[in-house]
């Protein structure tokens, strides 16, 4: 058995091939995993939990159709799924993960990220990043109508995607320094996150001493999985298909 990692799906009704492919993904290939991580961006926008579930209720469904058949689930926040909360959890029998967050991966103490605290040198996507993650902003936004938050989370990703278009590839990159500095804190050697969309593996070197930085791909043109056990850990991508005809059917919880 092994466990699987993913991140940046950014799930999204304008996308139902990415969609397909992930139900499809939990129905086979996760179902004879040991753990799911799923470490941010699962969705492209989630306004809260009483309005995204039943907005996002095929996937939530299939969520609960892997847990309910015995594979833990693990989810952390990202930078657009911020606001999913115990609802969410509940519903899918997934669990909530803190960032960031050390498992024992076959013996290799790991550092479970989803990247974006990283990227230091954007300066101005820091100062939104501790703004939406303020539990107080969180309650005053939640505290709008469904319509009002789908409204200004509309406005949020279209002045992202336009300061986005505006700034280079290296300022939107994680900083060597932040993560030679976070490995460095936690005491560990092998770090795991995504939030860049640049699947890669970096070997470097931490006080003299061998680390790596393993970089979840993103769901765009394909999906992709890392998928680690005792021997190593190796990326995979799944071709996106159409959405099915029928989804298959819920299996009761016991």
């Amino acid at each position: 058995m092994a466990t699987l990692f993913i991140s940046d799906l950014h799930l999204c009704a304008e996308r139902p091939d990415i969609t397909a492919t992930f139900i499809t993904f939990l129905h086979t290939q996760a179902r004879q995993a040991e753990a799911l991580y799923i470490l941010g961006d699962l969705f492209e926008v989630w306004i809260g939990d009483d309005a995204s579930i039943t907005a996002h209720q095929p996937i939530i469904d299939a969520l609960r159709n892997l847990t309910n058949s015995g594979v833990p689930l693990h989810v952390m926040h990202g930078n657009r799924d911020f606001l999913m909360g115990p609802d969410f959890a509940t519903a899918s029998g997934g669990q909530l993960i803190a960032e960031p967050l050390i498992i024992n991966l076959y013996g290799t103490p790991t550092l479970l990220m989803h990247g974006d605290v990283l990227c230091t040198d954007d300066v101005e996507y820091q100062r939104f990043r501790a703004q939406v993650r303020n539990p107080a902003w969180q309650q005053k936004i939640l505290a709008l109508t469904p319509q009002q938050r789908l409204a200004l989370a509309q406005d949020y990703r279209r002045q992202s995607n336009e300061q986005s278009s505006q700034k280079s590839m290296e300022i939107m990159d994680v900083n060597p320094r932040a993560v030679e500095n976070t490995l460095r804190e936690h005491g560990v050697s092998h770090m795991i996150h995504g939030h860049t969309h640049r699947l890669a593996v970096h070997d470097m070197q931490v006080d003299n001493k061998p680390a790596r930085r393993t970089v979840l791909g993103d769901w765009h043109h394909q999906g992709s999985v890392l998928v680690c056990d005792g021997a190593g850990c190796t990326h995979s991508s799944l071709p996106f298909q159409s959405l099915p005809r029928m989804a298959p059917k819920i299996i009761s919880s016991t």
